[in-house]
C-alpha cells in the first residue's frame, strides 16, 4: 500500500512538473510572440495598413511642387510670348491661374499657412518669425497678380497692347514665388515643425487632411497633379527630358 502510494505521488509530481514545464514554455512562447509582434509592428510613420504616412511639412512641400509646376507654365509661356504673341492659347494660362487660385491661394495659403503656420511662427519670436509679414504681403500681391491674369486670359485673345505688361506680370510672379517657396521649405516649415510635439504634429496632419477633403474631396492633391499635368501636355512641356541643359561650351584657351 505504501509503495503504491509512493508511486502515485511520484507520478503526480512528474505530471505536475511536466505541466509546469509546459506552462513555462507556453509563457516563454507567448512572450516571444508578443516581442515578435512588436518587431513586426509598422513604424510610427505608417498607418494601420503599413503604408507610409505624409507628415504636415512634407505635405506642404509637395503642394509647393504643384505650384512650382504652375510657375514653370508661366515662365515658359512668357518666354514664348516674347517671340510670338499668338504662341500661347489664353485658356491654358487661365486654367493655370485657376489652379493656382483654388489650390495655392485659397487652400494652401489661406487655410494652412495663414491660419496655422504664420501665427505659430510669430509666437516663437525666433529667427524665422521675421519672414511671416513679408510672406503674408507676398500672398496678397500674388492674389492681385492672379486676378490680373484671370482677367486678361478671359478673352479669346490677349490684346497686343497689353502683352508687354502681361509678360512682365508673369515673370515678376515667378521670381517672387520661387524665392517665397524656397524660404518656406528651408526655413519656415522646419521652424514651425519645431514648435510642436510629435503628437501635436500628428494632430495637425489630420487637421490638414480634413481641410483638403472638405475643399476638394478625397483626392485633392491627386486631382491637382492631374490638372497641372494636363496643362503641361497641352503646352508641349510635359517631357522632363526636354528641360535637360545643353552641354557647357568648351573653355577657350588663350
Amino acid at each position: 500500500m505504501n509503495r503504491t502510494r509512493r508511486q502515485l505521488l511520484a507520478g503526480m509530481s512528474i505530471a505536475g512538473a511536466g505541466a509546469l514545464l509546459v506552462g513555462c514554455r507556453g509563457a516563454g512562447s507567448s512572450a516571444r510572440n508578443e516581442e515578435s509582434k512588436k518587431e513586426e509592428a509598422p513604424p510610427d510613420n505608417t498607418d494601420e495598413q503599413g503604408s507610409a504616412t505624409i507628415t504636415p511639412t512634407e505635405d506642404l512641400m509637395r503642394e509647393h511642387g504643384i505650384l512650382r509646376r504652375a510657375l514653370l507654365v508661366y515662365q515658359e509661356s512668357a518666354s514664348k510670348l516674347r517671340g510670338n504673341w499668338s504662341a500661347i492659347a489664353p485658356d491654358n494660362l487661365e486654367k493655370t491661374a485657376q489652379l493656382f487660385r483654388s489650390f495655392g491661394e485659397d487652400y494652401h495659403e489661406k487655410r494652412l499657412e495663414e491660419a496655422y503656420i504664420f501665427p505659430a511662427l510669430k509666437k516663437t519670436a525666433g529667427p524665422a518669425a521675421v519672414y511671416a509679414d513679408a510672406l503674408m504681403a507676398q500672398h496678397a500681391r500674388g492674389r492681385e497678380i492672379t486676378d490680373y491674369v484671370l482677367s486678361v486670359t478671359a478673352a479669346e485673345k490677349i490684346a497686343s497692347a497689353s502683352m508687354a505688361a502681361f509678360i512682365g506680370a508673369l515673370e515678376s510672379f515667378v521670381r517672387m514665388y520661387a524665392h517665397h517657396a524656397a524660404i518656406e521649405d528651408t526655413i519656415v516649415f522646419p521652424a514651425w515643425k519645431m514648435t510642436m510635439s510629435d503628437q501635436q504634429l500628428d494632430e495637425m496632419g489630420e487637421k490638414f487632411e480634413e481641410i483638403e477633403h472638405e475643399l476638394f474631396g478625397e483626392d485633392g492633391f491627386e486631382a491637382a497633379v492631374k490638372r497641372i499635368a494636363d496643362i503641361e501636355e497641352s503646352l508641349g512641356i510635359a517631357n522632363l527630358g526636354g528641360f535637360t541643359a545643353p552641354p557647357p561650351p568648351e573653355v577657350v584657351k588663350k
